[in-house]
């Protein structure tokens, strides 16, 4: 069984999306020579994505995949991806994409099966991922600190975590990359 990681980016301030729930302000932000090639290793060893429903907004509006549904393969493959959320919303054709709502274990017990020994990306926002620790379901948190500061925003966790364990700390360019493990709750 693979990890359950949040996997994101973060202002200095740490927020990881503005007042308007956008991620504009990350793209700007310069990175060195093999962030592609770490990128791609990151995504191989992912089997199943959880996205909360205003990233999943994000995500179709900012890459314009209602009228481009390619981009989604182009980006996660043919990973399946849970959505959870309260409200109907639009399917990207040809995407693995399921729409969910309630208790994230429940969710969390299918994801695993969907993934085998893959990872499972927790994509955000962050309420979504605390729920998945407050479940006792978070193993890693990898985040990587943007030179940036927006003062307001979705908070790249919204609530209190306590005993994560740095096991990891990379410079990117002008993006720092710390990765947590997280003490399991059970």
């Amino acid at each position: 069984m693979g990890l359950t990681q949040y996997y994101t980016a973060s202002t200095l301030d740490g927020f990881i999306a503005d007042e308007h729930n956008s991620l504009d302000w990350l793209f700007p932000t310069e990175r060195g020579p093999g962030a592609e090639q770490r990128w791609e290793a990151f995504l191989g060893e992912v089997g199943a994505m959880a996205l909360g429903s205003t990233t999943y907004e994000w995500v179709l509006g900012h890459e314009d995949l209602l009228a481009h549904p390619e981009r989604w393969r182009s980006f996660y493959g043919d990973r399946p991806s849970w959505v959870f959320t309260s409200r109907e919303l639009p399917r990207v054709d040809g995407a693995d994409v399921r729409f969910v709502r309630g208790d994230v274990a429940a969710v969390h017990a299918e994801m695993s099966a969907a993934a085998g020994d893959a990872n499972i990306w927790l994509i955000g926002g962050g309420d979504l991922v605390g729920q998945f620790h407050d479940a006792g379901l978070l193993d890693q948190v990898v985040v990587g600190i943007a030179p940036v500061t927006l003062g307001a925003g979705a908070p790249l966790l919204p609530r209190r975590i306590e005993g994560l364990r740095l096991v990891d700390v990379r410079r990117d360019e002008q993006l720092v990359s710390l990765t947590y493990d997280v003490p399991r709750r059970r």
